[in-house]
């Protein structure tokens, strides 16, 4: 590396992984309706967590590569000011707008991790206290919901209402439809996805569909264990109805972004219910190895673009302190 060079010399590399969760976010929704919800969920989630950490680490970059050029933090840290080369208006700019960035990505990831930490400490709580020691707990309450509650162990709660509203097929599709999201820790991924979009507004909308494929990937597994994709169609129509017709009190869930398969909070319909049964009236979706490669190739694009500005910075740093 030659002296003078500035930041410059890094900007592509540094910018691309601010960029491509732009490129990434229009993607979302086609692959969370055209790759296995399962294949989708593991896909969506990874993609947006890696791209939140190396757009994070791009402007931790880009303000680092300002704050060197500082004289009184040069001399501190004994770097050649004519290796590093002056830091030009451009520079101070970007990096001042990159520090305020990354200021907001800090305190909105951390406010999240507060939140979704007593989220779920409450559906602990909550879990624990519920009556019986049965994985399944039937409210005595009118309104229609149902839905699962992590802990230790995990509960299902459905209320009367709900298990009014379905028959016995009907019933034993939901309830395995809620001990799918149980059993593969469906919040990990909904935590995980909506991490990222706090770090990265831009991958919001894959937070979202990693929501809609966790539903699809609960459904899917639901229609295994009956063995009728129809009857879980069926009872997913009447539970939604069921949940629309009558306001349902309970707000943890909502809070959580625990996954039902009916209802949330204030009898709204949680997700595209239309989309979800029509996607379990059509055959299952098969496996699509071109979509997964090419999210593959975003998120390890990113990576190395984050990896190779970090390379270069340092690179920089160590000639600097050689002088």
């Amino acid at each position: 590396m030659t002296a003078g060079r500035g930041p410059a010399d890094v900007r592509l590399a540094v910018y691309l992984p601010l960029l491509l969760p732009a490129l990434f976010a229009p993607l979302a929704g086609p692959l969370s309706e055209r790759l296995n919800p399962r294949h989708a969920t593991w896909l969506l989630t990874g993609a947006a967590v890696v791209l939140a950490a190396c757009s994070t680490l791009a402007l931790g970059l880009l303000v680092a590569s300002a704050v060197v050029r500082i004289p009184v933090v040069a001399s501190v840290g004994h770097l050649s000011p004519k290796v590093l080369g002056p830091d030009k208006t451009a520079g101070v700019a970007i990096g001042l707008l990159a520090g305020i960035l990354l200021g907001a990505v800090a305190l909105t990831a951390t406010a999240f991790l507060i939140r979704r930490y007593r989220a779920l400490a409450d559906a602990y709580r909550e879990a624990w206290r519920l009556p019986g020691r049965e994985q399944t707990v039937v409210l005595d309450d009118g309104s229609a919901a149902a839905y699962a509650l992590p802990g230790w162990p995990g509960r299902i709660v459905v209320t009367a209402g709900m298990l009014e509203a379905l028959d016995g097929p009907g019933r034993a599709a939901l309830l395995a439809h809620e001990r799918a999201h149980l059993s593969g820790f469906h919040y990990l991924f909904t935590s995980a996805a909506r991490l990222a979009a706090a770090a990265n507004p831009l991958l919001r909308p894959a937070a979202r569909a990693v929501e809609y494929t966790i539903e699809r990937w609960a459904d899917e597994q639901a229609a295994d264990i009956v063995g009728d994709r129809c009857l879980v169609a069926h009872a997913i129509g009447c539970a939604a109805l069921a949940a629309k017709a009558h306001r349902t009190r309970r707000i943890l869930p909502a809070a959580l972004g625990a996954v039902f398969s009916a209802a949330r909070s204030e009898g709204h319909a949680v997700g595209p219910i239309p989309r979800r049964v029509k996607a379990l009236l059509a055959p299952p979706p098969p496996r699509r190895l071109a979509l997964l490669a090419v999210v593959l190739a975003v998120a390890l694009l990113a990576g190395f673009c984050a990896l190779e500005a970090a390379n270069e910075l340092q690179d920089l740093l160590a000639l600097a302190s050689s002088y």
